[in-house]
């Protein structure tokens, strides 16, 4: 026995038998932990029931996937801790001055005296200025005709001069996309109303995601939200790709992600998903796109053979020499992130969608 070896007890080397098994050690201890049980069967026993109990677990089911199996809320939580951190330390903001804040400081303080005052100032409009305003348009449409001028749609260099206030929500009267509302600030505001089916809503919302640095990041969600519902169109589906691939916020990347959910059977949305795998630094990145691939395959073979009644969990069984090819993609992936990967749970969560896509030998 060397010097070396001497120096290394039963000791010392038991407490870290739990994580050699988990391959938790530094490559220095994990020499030194195999040169002694080479010569210690105290220890080599341990290790083998230390060995014995990782497969078990691993084996088991494990209650993380029956509380939240696709790995959403883990992944929604570390996205917001993220963005967080990502606030503080940008530089905080200040305010502008406003013309009209001793107004508003001297109506809450003389709240019975601010309310008298507007009303009389809503009867002033309603009795003498609406119905000017209203003879003054009849008059100025008798005496002259109107040219009406169609609308142009947005270009880009109109709207890297504009500022971008605001974005809001209200759901739709059929079951279409959710109706959408842009506050523009130029030479004078302007609010676009409509939905992602609007080529100009369209094109203000992409351009938001691919100009993501002159946008904060919760501007940048609410455009991926909206355009969750126009994944399949060309424009959106590359603004979406983009902002997966090259956003500096994971949080952002990964609304990128979910919102290809939609469009992941198209080819290079599963090439940018397969990308988001082997290069995203983020864990929760990699999750969801391990999420949305999956679903993507499930909802595919789905749509083409109807699952037996009580399959809970349908197994992927592609029916053409390219869907076996795309899915052989995706397993590789899958077993690359399973054994490589520096994240125990994606590690878990990549085992756990290869249980769900089944058996098969890449070719």
């Amino acid at each position: 026995m060397s010097v070396f070896e001497k120096n290394v007890s039963c000791k010392d080397v038991a407490p870290l038998l739990v994580f050699y098994a988990c391959d938790e050690v530094s490559e220095k201890e994990r020499k030194q932990i195999e040169a002694h049980v080479a010569n210690c069967e105290l220890c080599t026993a341990q290790l083998a029931e230390e060995n014995q109990l990782q497969r078990a677990m691993v084996a088991a089911a494990q209650p993380a996937d029956e509380l939240d199996a696709s790995g959403i809320l883990l992944s929604q939580c570390r996205s917001e801790l993220a963005e967080a951190l990502d606030d503080l330390s940008a530089p905080p903001i200040q305010e502008h001055w406003r013309p009209f804040g001793w107004l508003r400081q001297w109506m809450a303080l003389r709240p019975v005296w601010s309310g008298a005052v507007l009303v009389f100032f809503g009867i002033v409009v309603g009795t003498q200025v609406v119905p000017w305003v209203k003879n003054g348009n009849s008059s100025d449409a008798n005496g002259q005709a109107m040219n009406v001028v169609a609308k142009q749609p947005f270009t880009p260099d109109q709207l890297s001069g504009m500022t971008f206030s605001g974005i809001s929500f209200s759901p739709s009267t059929g079951s279409g996309s959710p109706n959408v509302q842009v506050r523009l600030n130029a030479e004078q505001p302007i609010v676009l109303t409509g939905n992602v089916e609007d080529s100009d809503m369209r094109g203000v919302l992409t351009y938001v995601v691919e100009n993501g640095e002159r946008f904060d990041a919760g501007m940048r969600l609410d455009c991926l939200e909206a355009l969750k519902a126009a994944s399949r169109d060309q424009q959106v589906r590359q603004a979406l790709i983009n902002a997966a691939r090259t956003d500096q916020n994971p949080a952002v990347r990964m609304k990128a992600v979910e919102s290809l959910r939609d469009a992941a059977s198209h080819d290079d949305v599963r090439q940018a998903l397969l990308d988001a795998l082997e290069h995203d630094a983020n864990p929760g990145v990699r999750v969801e796109a391990v999420n949305v691939l999956v679903g993507s395959l499930q909802r595919g073979d789905t749509e083409k053979s109807a699952p037996e009644p009580g399959d809970a969990t349908p197994q992927v069984a592609p029916s053409s020499s390219e869907d076996y090819e795309s899915v052989d993609r995706v397993v590789r992936a899958l077993q690359q992130l399973q054994r490589r990967d520096p994240s125990r749970y994606v590690r878990l969560r990549s085992a756990a969608a290869l249980r769900q896509i089944g058996p098969r030998e890449v070719q």
